[in-house]
């Protein structure tokens, strides 16, 4: 499965619509500073988001998990995500597969949808933790029942080759053909590959 989210995932709350489409980094920057030394966690994430992006300011992985980890602690699901997948990746922190759970899963569970896809792929690769196709899949199908292609893809393929569910053709083509509806061009050819094998026909 193996596909990867790109980070980090910014606020998109109404009173940071205007900062984040302003080109003028400096104001920007100095805006987000402000309301970040306040408390706000929106305002923390998008700093952390500029730092890791190297948008405004100079690229600084340490500097970008700061602002995240003040971010996360005070809820924000977004920060929790980056927070996580970077501590999954030992990014500006030392790797550390119990951190990045932990941060993932609170994110997961307020809705986060990477968090739930990179969720689904931890258990389906049982990086840092046991194998398990049943967490896998269920953290998949949060995602996909989102309107993540990756997600949909996946569940595809556990389907197709019933891995933590009976194998069932049917369900492979629907979760592909959702995947393909969003230009994903692995199901896209999945979907055509079970044709060809006369799989799943209606």
């Amino acid at each position: 499965m193996a596909k990867t989210h790109n980070l980090p995932t910014p606020a998109k709350s109404d009173d940071l619509k205007d900062d984040l489409a302003d080109c003028d980094y400096a104001k920007t920057l100095q805006n987000f500073k402000l309301r970040a030394k306040q408390g706000n966690a929106d305002a923390q994430l998008n700093l952390g988001v500029m730092y890791f992006n190297g948008k405004g300011v100079a690229q600084n992985d340490r500097v970008a998990l700061k602002w995240f980890k003040l971010a996360a602690k005070q809820g924000n699901a977004h920060a929790q995500c980056n927070l996580g997948t970077m501590y999954s990746r030992g990014q500006g922190v030392p790797q550390d597969d119990q951190e990045a759970l932990k941060w993932l899963h609170l994110a997961a569970d307020q809705g986060e949808v990477i968090a739930q896809y990179n969720l689904g792929e931890v258990y389906a690769e049982g990086l840092g933790v046991p194998q398990n196709e049943q967490e896998a899949l269920k953290y998949f199908l949060l995602a996909a029942k989102q309107g993540d292609a990756d997600a949909q893809y996946n569940l595809g393929t556990m389907y197709a080759n019933g891995q933590g569910v009976p194998q069932d053709d049917k369900a492979a083509l629907k979760w592909y053909r959702l995947a393909a509806a969003q230009g994903d061009e692995e199901a896209q050819a999945a979907i055509d590959a079970m044709y060809a094998e006369g799989r799943g026909a209606d």
